[in-house]
């Protein structure tokens, strides 16, 4: 039985992280929104009775109806070795992947810092502003973090160890987006991280993600997904520029 994916069909958005999970998982699954008459299945999903979700994604697995990306992605490790199998390797892993979600959202609200609901172009100011923050000190804060997980006791070439799991695959996507965000300021800041590079290299080899990247079924980053690039906002990056992260 193929997985149900219900996610928007022009961007790789937060189901870009399932879809990594699946791909290097090798399963089957139908991205539905993406098919004939799929955003109407979609937004009828949405609507149903019986634990509706409030947004994609959300993956319909037989009987079971799942919705938000870290709880997805606790169901597809635990189904498919991408997590461990003791509580609390899971739960570690868990965690992780929530505060990669926290750093997604953060990259969100750098060129939306106001509200969703206004354009980029009504809220420009503030997002040079909240831009200027995230890349001096937001970036580097969670960082260290990762990067001090991948070389506790010795490196290591997964957080792991030398198993990958959901939330290496999820990092990849979290680099190679802020790549594409803020190519200038990723450029002076990847130095810094050497392990988190590393990682974000030696996922996109793994033999799954690498056809599935040079695939169709990989979207292109855009101006309309959670990582979209604006040279004003990336030039406001300069050494020495922090400010205090509150």
């Amino acid at each position: 039985m193929a997985y149900e994916l219900f996610y928007w069909p022009t961007i790789q958005g937060r189901g870009e992280f399932v879809r990594l999970a699946l791909e290097e998982a090798g399963v089957p699954y139908v991205d539905v929104a993406r098919g004939p008459g799929g955003m109407a299945r979609m937004m009828a999903a949405m609507d149903g009775p019986d634990h509706p979700s409030f947004a994609p994604p959300f993956l319909k697995a037989g009987e079971l109806l799942i919705g938000q990306t870290a709880n997805i992605l606790l169901f597809l490790g635990q189904r498919h070795g991408l997590a461990p199998e003791d509580e609390q390797g899971r739960l570690w892993v868990n965690q992780i992947q929530l505060t990669i979600a926290d750093l997604v959202a953060e990259a969100h609200d750098t060129h939306h810092p106001i509200a969703t609901s206004l354009y980029y172009e009504d809220q420009r100011p503030e997002a040079k502003r909240r831009a200027a923050d995230f890349i001096e000190t937001r970036i580097p804060k969670f960082f260290d973090w990762f990067e001090g997980i991948l070389g506790r006791s010795e490196p290591k070439d997964y957080l792991l160890g030398e198993r990958v799991t959901y939330a290496d695959l999820s990092l990849f996507q979290l680099v190679a987006g802020l790549r594409y965000a803020f190519p200038q300021a990723l450029a002076r800041i990847d130095a810094g991280y050497p392990l988190l590079s590393a990682l974000h290299d030696r996922v996109a080899q793994r033999p799954r993600i690498a056809a599935y990247l040079a695939s169709k079924r990989r979207l292109p980053f855009n101006q309309e997904g959670i990582f979209r690039h604006y040279d004003e906002l990336d030039q406001v990056a300069r050494p020495g520029a922090g400010h205090s992260a509150g």
